[in-house]
């Protein structure tokens, strides 16, 4: 990868996505962001590729550098975890996430209809099949906020999850995760995790790591594909 500076090397596509989530109608308002990002990708951990890293720590090799923050963030993502939340599931009954302690979880917000559907869906399924032994989750969490492409009712979400990617992994009632009807889990792990993204989730298929004391230590943009966290999840299992 040719050097750049970091900032400037996300201001751009960062700028054109901003603009592109005000626009409805299909993925084609996405692309310039997928294409401008796509630079920064590779097969190596989006851990250290990107570097949102959202705590000070050192955990079994996970190697995080604090960012600049109001004081108000970090006193919430030490003030509460993710498991002080109750969510509805897809079938619309109360679920309190401290069912979850101790385990590692990728937190995604999914749609059925969007460009990233189907390598996001597959893959997840892959690693939650592979790692659910061992205190792995995948918390998946419907909107339709990106381009409409989350339109069905939870039925039909479930159905299309459960039958077309056999996706085992809980998926929950359909929310909002930006505006003034932002559901509660997404304002913490938002609150938790602001950096370089800042407090807005982008698009389809972003991603929250939890580790297994409900703290948020890592963030991804959508084009990170599930299978470029695989070496993140390794390490925090192995914690």
């Amino acid at each position: 990868m040719a050097s750049m500076s970091f900032s400037s090397a996300f201001s751009a596509p960062l700028h054109i996505f901003t603009q592109a989530k005000l626009q409805s109608s299909s993925d084609s308002s996405f692309m310039p962001f997928l294409k401008a990002s796509s630079k920064f990708g590779s097969s190596k951990s989006a851990f250290f590729q990107h570097r949102f890293s959202v705590q000070s720590s050192n955990i079994s090799g996970f190697v995080s550098k604090s960012r600049s923050s109001p004081m108000v963030y970090a006193r919430a993502a030490t003030e509460k975890s993710i498991h002080d939340f109750t969510v509805k599931d897809i079938d619309g009954k109360d679920v309190s996430l401290s069912k979850f302690k101790g385990k590692a979880l990728l937190i995604v917000n999914v749609a059925s209809k969007c460009g990233l559907t189907s390598s996001n869906y597959t893959e997840l399924s892959h690693l939650y099949e592979k790692y659910k032994t061992q205190g792995f989750e995948i918390l998946a969490f419907p909107c339709n906020q990106f381009g409409g492409q989350e339109p069905g009712s939870n039925p039909d979400i479930k159905e299309f999850a459960c039958t077309r990617f056999k996706a085992e992994f809980p998926i929950f009632d359909k929310v909002d995760v930006n505006g003034p009807t932002t559901a509660p889990v997404y304002q913490f792990l938002k609150s938790s995790a602001g950096g370089f993204l800042g407090d807005l989730i982008k698009w389809n298929f972003e991603k929250f790591l939890v580790d297994k004391n409900g703290k948020v230590v890592e963030r991804y943009p959508p084009t990170t594909s599930p299978f470029q966290i695989e070496k993140d999840i390794q390490r925090l299992l192995a914690a």
